[in-house]
Protein backbone atom coordinates (compact mmCIF):
# COMPACT_ATOMS: atom_id res chain seq x y z
CA UNK A 1 0.00 0.00 0.00
CA UNK A 2 3.44 2.01 0.92
CA UNK A 3 1.92 5.86 2.02
CA UNK A 4 -1.18 5.55 -0.13
CA UNK A 5 -4.91 5.59 1.09
CA UNK A 6 -5.59 2.01 1.24
CA UNK A 7 -9.08 1.03 -0.93
CA UNK A 8 -11.52 -1.82 0.18
CA UNK A 9 -13.76 -2.67 -1.71
CA UNK A 10 -17.57 -3.02 -0.46
CA UNK A 11 -19.94 -5.83 -1.92
CA UNK A 12 -23.60 -4.28 -0.56
CA UNK A 13 -24.81 -8.38 -0.86
CA UNK A 14 -28.62 -9.35 -1.33
CA UNK A 15 -30.72 -6.59 -2.32
CA UNK A 16 -33.76 -7.23 -0.54
CA UNK A 17 -31.58 -7.54 2.49
CA UNK A 18 -30.17 -4.91 5.11
CA UNK A 19 -26.82 -4.79 3.17
CA UNK A 20 -27.37 -1.66 1.47
CA UNK A 21 -28.63 0.42 3.69
CA UNK A 22 -25.47 -0.75 6.13
CA UNK A 23 -23.26 0.50 3.28
CA UNK A 24 -24.54 4.01 3.12
CA UNK A 25 -24.75 4.54 7.02
CA UNK A 26 -20.70 4.16 6.91
CA UNK A 27 -20.44 7.40 5.06
CA UNK A 28 -20.84 9.50 8.48
CA UNK A 29 -17.95 6.85 9.60
CA UNK A 30 -14.21 7.90 9.21
CA UNK A 31 -12.14 5.32 8.23
CA UNK A 32 -7.93 5.76 7.25
CA UNK A 33 -9.04 4.06 4.03
CA UNK A 34 -10.69 4.88 0.70
CA UNK A 35 -14.42 2.69 0.58
CA UNK A 36 -15.75 1.63 -2.34
CA UNK A 37 -19.21 0.81 -2.19
CA UNK A 38 -20.27 -1.88 -4.92
CA UNK A 39 -23.98 -2.18 -6.17
CA UNK A 40 -26.49 -0.55 -8.24
CA UNK A 41 -26.07 3.43 -7.59
CA UNK A 42 -30.06 4.07 -7.58
CA UNK A 43 -30.70 0.99 -4.94
CA UNK A 44 -28.11 2.13 -2.43
CA UNK A 45 -29.60 5.73 -2.34
CA UNK A 46 -33.22 4.68 -1.99
CA UNK A 47 -32.36 2.55 0.56
CA UNK A 48 -30.28 5.15 2.77
CA UNK A 49 -33.44 7.13 2.16
CA UNK A 50 -36.02 4.48 3.58
CA UNK A 51 -33.45 4.16 6.53
CA UNK A 52 -33.21 7.89 6.76
CA UNK A 53 -29.69 8.28 6.30
CA UNK A 54 -28.36 11.63 4.48
CA UNK A 55 -25.51 9.66 2.58
CA UNK A 56 -24.06 11.44 -0.22
CA UNK A 57 -22.92 9.39 -3.32
CA UNK A 58 -20.64 9.40 -6.32
CA UNK A 59 -19.56 7.25 -8.90
CA UNK A 60 -16.46 5.63 -8.37
CA UNK A 61 -13.43 6.54 -10.48
CA UNK A 62 -9.95 5.34 -9.82
CA UNK A 63 -8.37 9.30 -11.33
CA UNK A 64 -10.74 10.79 -8.77
CA UNK A 65 -9.41 11.64 -5.13
CA UNK A 66 -11.70 10.86 -2.33
CA UNK A 67 -13.82 13.25 -0.47
CA UNK A 68 -14.64 12.87 3.38
CA UNK A 69 -18.27 12.01 3.41
CA UNK A 70 -18.89 11.26 0.27
CA UNK A 71 -19.50 7.37 -0.53
CA UNK A 72 -17.74 6.09 -3.78
CA UNK A 73 -20.13 3.91 -5.74
CA UNK A 74 -19.04 1.19 -8.62
CA UNK A 75 -22.61 0.97 -9.91
CA UNK A 76 -23.00 -2.29 -11.25
CA UNK A 77 -26.83 -2.24 -12.32
CA UNK A 78 -29.46 -4.63 -10.93
CA UNK A 79 -31.57 -7.19 -13.17
CA UNK A 80 -34.76 -6.05 -11.36
CA UNK A 81 -35.98 -3.20 -8.78
CA UNK A 82 -36.04 -4.89 -5.28
CA UNK A 83 -38.30 -4.29 -2.67
CA UNK A 84 -36.81 -4.15 0.98
CA UNK A 85 -37.57 -7.99 2.34
CA UNK A 86 -38.62 -9.68 -0.79
CA UNK A 87 -36.76 -12.30 -2.27
CA UNK A 88 -36.11 -12.17 -5.79
CA UNK A 89 -34.26 -14.80 -7.47
CA UNK A 90 -33.87 -12.49 -10.66
CA UNK A 91 -31.30 -10.76 -8.76
CA UNK A 92 -29.16 -13.86 -7.93
CA UNK A 93 -26.68 -13.00 -10.42
CA UNK A 94 -26.26 -9.24 -9.70
CA UNK A 95 -25.09 -10.55 -6.15
CA UNK A 96 -22.47 -12.73 -8.12
CA UNK A 97 -21.63 -9.96 -10.19
CA UNK A 98 -20.79 -7.79 -7.28
CA UNK A 99 -18.43 -10.51 -5.36
CA UNK A 100 -16.93 -10.85 -8.96
CA UNK A 101 -16.53 -7.28 -9.30
CA UNK A 102 -14.46 -6.87 -6.06
CA UNK A 103 -12.63 -10.13 -6.40
CA UNK A 104 -11.01 -9.12 -9.84
CA UNK A 105 -10.37 -5.72 -8.56
CA UNK A 106 -8.33 -7.37 -5.45
CA UNK A 107 -6.68 -9.67 -7.86
CA UNK A 108 -5.85 -6.70 -10.29
CA UNK A 109 -3.92 -4.52 -6.80
CA UNK A 110 -7.02 -2.00 -8.14
CA UNK A 111 -8.45 -2.63 -4.39
CA UNK A 112 -6.05 -3.83 -1.19
CA UNK A 113 -8.93 -5.68 0.51
CA UNK A 114 -12.71 -6.74 -0.13
CA UNK A 115 -15.47 -6.67 2.59
CA UNK A 116 -18.75 -8.32 1.84
CA UNK A 117 -22.38 -7.09 3.15
CA UNK A 118 -24.17 -10.44 3.72
CA UNK A 119 -25.83 -12.62 0.90
CA UNK A 120 -28.69 -15.24 0.52
CA UNK A 121 -27.74 -18.37 0.06
CA UNK A 122 -31.10 -20.08 -0.62
CA UNK A 123 -32.58 -17.42 -3.19
CA UNK A 124 -28.91 -17.54 -4.82
CA UNK A 125 -29.81 -21.66 -5.03
CA UNK A 126 -33.58 -21.11 -5.95
CA UNK A 127 -31.98 -19.15 -9.39
CA UNK A 128 -30.36 -22.49 -10.67
CA UNK A 129 -27.08 -21.31 -9.19
CA UNK A 130 -25.09 -23.73 -6.97
CA UNK A 131 -23.53 -21.60 -4.07
CA UNK A 132 -22.95 -22.50 -0.77
CA UNK A 133 -21.39 -19.39 0.45
CA UNK A 134 -18.82 -16.76 0.30
CA UNK A 135 -16.17 -19.09 1.63
CA UNK A 136 -15.91 -21.55 -1.06
CA UNK A 137 -17.20 -19.44 -3.69
CA UNK A 138 -14.13 -16.91 -3.05
CA UNK A 139 -11.95 -19.99 -3.21
CA UNK A 140 -12.76 -21.29 -6.33
CA UNK A 141 -12.80 -17.84 -8.27
CA UNK A 142 -9.56 -16.90 -6.61
CA UNK A 143 -8.05 -21.04 -7.29
CA UNK A 144 -7.43 -21.17 -3.75
CA UNK A 145 -7.09 -24.36 -3.09
CA UNK A 146 -7.45 -25.01 0.62
CA UNK A 147 -9.38 -22.18 2.52
CA UNK A 148 -10.55 -21.42 6.20
CA UNK A 149 -12.91 -19.97 7.90
CA UNK A 150 -12.37 -17.81 10.89
CA UNK A 151 -14.68 -16.04 13.51
CA UNK A 152 -13.21 -13.04 15.08
CA UNK A 153 -15.15 -11.35 18.22
CA UNK A 154 -15.66 -11.24 21.96
CA UNK A 155 -11.77 -11.70 22.15
CA UNK A 156 -11.91 -14.89 20.55
CA UNK A 157 -10.82 -16.63 17.38
CA UNK A 158 -12.56 -19.77 16.48
CA UNK A 159 -12.23 -21.25 13.03
CA UNK A 160 -13.79 -24.11 11.43
CA UNK A 161 -12.52 -27.84 9.96
CA UNK A 162 -15.98 -28.21 7.84
CA UNK A 163 -18.47 -25.10 6.97
CA UNK A 164 -22.16 -25.16 5.41
CA UNK A 165 -22.41 -28.51 5.52
CA UNK A 166 -25.69 -30.67 7.15
CA UNK A 167 -24.77 -32.13 9.94
CA UNK A 168 -25.08 -35.73 8.70
CA UNK A 169 -22.18 -35.28 6.11
CA UNK A 170 -19.76 -33.60 9.02
CA UNK A 171 -18.23 -36.74 10.09
CA UNK A 172 -17.15 -38.02 6.61
CA UNK A 173 -15.37 -34.61 5.59
CA UNK A 174 -13.16 -34.60 9.13
CA UNK A 175 -10.81 -36.67 6.99
CA UNK A 176 -7.08 -36.65 7.97
CA UNK A 177 -5.72 -34.71 4.99
CA UNK A 178 -7.84 -32.33 4.53
CA UNK A 179 -7.76 -31.54 8.66
CA UNK A 180 -4.16 -31.49 7.82
CA UNK A 181 -4.19 -28.93 5.53
CA UNK A 182 -6.83 -26.92 7.34
CA UNK A 183 -4.36 -26.47 10.11
CA UNK A 184 -1.33 -25.71 8.60
CA UNK A 185 -3.49 -22.67 6.80
CA UNK A 186 -5.00 -22.07 9.94
CA UNK A 187 -1.52 -21.65 11.22
CA UNK A 188 -0.03 -19.84 8.22
CA UNK A 189 -2.99 -17.08 8.42
CA UNK A 190 -3.01 -16.49 12.23
CA UNK A 191 1.05 -15.57 11.06
CA UNK A 192 0.68 -14.02 8.00
CA UNK A 193 -2.63 -11.63 8.20
CA UNK A 194 -2.47 -11.72 12.27
CA UNK A 195 1.09 -11.02 12.67
CA UNK A 196 1.16 -14.11 15.53
CA UNK A 197 4.69 -15.10 15.05
CA UNK A 198 4.00 -18.88 17.25
CA UNK A 199 -0.12 -18.97 16.95
CA UNK A 200 -1.21 -21.72 19.64
CA UNK A 201 -4.44 -23.47 18.41
CA UNK A 202 -7.31 -25.43 20.51
CA UNK A 203 -8.32 -28.51 18.54
CA UNK A 204 -11.78 -29.73 19.27
CA UNK A 205 -13.13 -33.40 19.45
CA UNK A 206 -16.25 -33.91 17.06
CA UNK A 207 -18.14 -36.17 19.72
CA UNK A 208 -19.13 -35.53 23.04
CA UNK A 209 -16.38 -36.28 25.79
CA UNK A 210 -14.06 -36.46 22.57
CA UNK A 211 -15.45 -39.56 22.08
CA UNK A 212 -15.07 -41.03 25.50
CA UNK A 213 -12.19 -43.21 24.21
CA UNK A 214 -14.19 -44.37 21.34
CA UNK A 215 -17.37 -45.60 23.17
CA UNK A 216 -18.91 -42.25 21.94
CA UNK A 217 -17.14 -42.22 18.18
CA UNK A 218 -13.65 -42.97 17.08
CA UNK A 219 -13.00 -39.89 15.03
CA UNK A 220 -10.54 -38.24 17.51
CA UNK A 221 -8.96 -41.75 17.43
CA UNK A 222 -8.24 -42.48 14.18
CA UNK A 223 -8.36 -39.08 12.83
CA UNK A 224 -7.83 -35.87 15.07
CA UNK A 225 -5.46 -37.68 17.38
CA UNK A 226 -2.85 -38.44 14.54
CA UNK A 227 -2.79 -35.34 12.60
CA UNK A 228 -2.32 -33.58 15.91
CA UNK A 229 0.46 -35.70 16.75
CA UNK A 230 1.94 -35.04 13.49
CA UNK A 231 1.53 -31.26 13.03
CA UNK A 232 3.42 -31.18 16.77
CA UNK A 233 6.23 -33.02 15.93
CA UNK A 234 6.32 -30.56 12.41
CA UNK A 235 6.47 -27.76 15.01
CA UNK A 236 2.79 -26.15 15.38
CA UNK A 237 1.90 -25.77 18.64
CA UNK A 238 -1.80 -27.69 19.01
CA UNK A 239 -3.26 -29.26 21.90
CA UNK A 240 -6.65 -31.38 21.17
CA UNK A 241 -8.80 -33.15 20.77
CA UNK A 242 -10.41 -31.19 23.46
CA UNK A 243 -13.84 -31.83 24.40
CA UNK A 244 -16.24 -29.22 22.84
CA UNK A 245 -18.22 -28.40 25.98
CA UNK A 246 -15.07 -27.74 28.39
CA UNK A 247 -12.69 -25.99 25.74
CA UNK A 248 -13.97 -22.85 26.06
CA UNK A 249 -13.21 -22.47 29.86
CA UNK A 250 -11.07 -19.17 30.24
CA UNK A 251 -8.34 -20.95 31.51
CA UNK A 252 -7.66 -22.91 28.62
CA UNK A 253 -8.69 -19.59 26.06
CA UNK A 254 -6.11 -17.86 27.66
CA UNK A 255 -3.26 -19.60 26.58
CA UNK A 256 -3.97 -19.65 23.09
CA UNK A 257 -4.66 -17.49 19.69
CA UNK A 258 -7.04 -19.65 18.26
CA UNK A 259 -9.89 -22.71 18.64
CA UNK A 260 -10.55 -25.22 15.61
CA UNK A 261 -13.98 -26.58 15.61
CA UNK A 262 -15.08 -29.27 13.75
CA UNK A 263 -18.25 -28.02 12.55
CA UNK A 264 -20.26 -24.80 12.21
CA UNK A 265 -22.56 -24.91 15.38
CA UNK A 266 -20.11 -26.48 17.51
CA UNK A 267 -18.01 -23.26 17.78
CA UNK A 268 -19.75 -20.22 16.52
CA UNK A 269 -22.57 -20.14 19.24
CA UNK A 270 -20.22 -19.01 21.51
CA UNK A 271 -18.15 -16.77 19.61
CA UNK A 272 -22.03 -14.77 18.75
CA UNK A 273 -23.09 -15.00 22.18
CA UNK A 274 -19.78 -13.05 23.11
CA UNK A 275 -19.58 -10.88 20.23
CA UNK A 276 -22.81 -10.59 18.21
CA UNK A 277 -23.35 -7.60 16.36
CA UNK A 278 -19.38 -6.70 16.06
CA UNK A 279 -17.97 -10.16 15.19
CA UNK A 280 -16.10 -10.49 11.97
CA UNK A 281 -15.62 -13.25 9.38
CA UNK A 282 -12.09 -13.64 7.90
CA UNK A 283 -11.24 -16.15 4.94
CA UNK A 284 -8.18 -17.44 4.94
CA UNK A 285 -5.67 -19.18 2.71
CA UNK A 286 -6.86 -16.68 -0.07
CA UNK A 287 -4.61 -14.70 -2.35
CA UNK A 288 -6.49 -11.58 -1.33
CA UNK A 289 -7.92 -9.93 1.78
CA UNK A 290 -11.53 -10.56 2.28
CA UNK A 291 -13.62 -10.26 5.42
CA UNK A 292 -17.32 -10.25 6.15
CA UNK A 293 -20.14 -9.40 8.65
CA UNK A 294 -21.35 -12.12 11.44
CA UNK A 295 -25.08 -11.83 10.50
CA UNK A 296 -27.43 -12.85 8.05
CA UNK A 297 -29.57 -10.21 4.83
CA UNK A 298 -32.57 -9.92 8.25
CA UNK A 299 -35.26 -9.28 5.67
CA UNK A 300 -37.22 -8.38 8.55
CA UNK A 301 -35.11 -5.22 9.32
CA UNK A 302 -34.62 -3.96 5.86
CA UNK A 303 -35.60 -0.82 4.66
CA UNK A 304 -36.58 0.17 8.35
CA UNK A 305 -33.39 2.24 9.22
CA UNK A 306 -33.10 -0.11 12.15
CA UNK A 307 -30.19 -2.51 11.29
CA UNK A 308 -27.09 -2.27 13.05
CA UNK A 309 -23.72 -1.70 11.52
CA UNK A 310 -21.57 -1.78 13.65
CA UNK A 311 -19.77 -5.45 12.35
CA UNK A 312 -19.80 -4.22 9.30
CA UNK A 313 -17.74 -1.38 10.51
CA UNK A 314 -15.79 -3.57 12.31
CA UNK A 315 -14.96 -5.74 9.51
CA UNK A 316 -13.93 -3.30 7.68
CA UNK A 317 -11.43 -2.18 9.99
CA UNK A 318 -9.89 -5.72 10.36
CA UNK A 319 -9.49 -6.02 6.96
CA UNK A 320 -7.30 -2.81 7.22
CA UNK A 321 -5.52 -4.21 9.55
CA UNK A 322 -4.76 -7.50 8.33
CA UNK A 323 -4.15 -5.59 4.92
CA UNK A 324 -1.31 -3.34 6.78
CA UNK A 325 0.02 -6.81 8.32
CA UNK A 326 0.20 -8.03 4.61
CA UNK A 327 2.20 -5.23 3.29
CA UNK A 328 4.28 -5.68 6.20
CA UNK A 329 5.42 -8.68 5.79
CA UNK A 330 5.91 -8.30 1.97
CA UNK A 331 9.60 -8.25 0.71
CA UNK A 332 10.70 -5.23 0.03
Amino acid sequence: MGSRLPVIALTSGEPAGIGPELCAMLGAREFAARLVVIGDEALLAERARRAGVDARLRRYSRATLPTSGIIEVEHVPIARPAQAGQLDPANARYVLALLDRAIDGCLSGEFDAMVTAPVHKGIINDAGIAFTGHTEYLAARTGAADVVMLLVGGGLRVALATTHLALAEVAAAIQRPRLTETLRTLERGLREQFGIARPRILVAGLNPHSGEGGYLGREEIEVIEPVVRELRSAGLELEGPLPADTLFLRERLERADCVLAMYHDQGLPVLKYASFGKGVNVTLGLPIVRTSVDHGTALELAGTGRADCGSLEEAIRLALAIAGVRQRRAPA
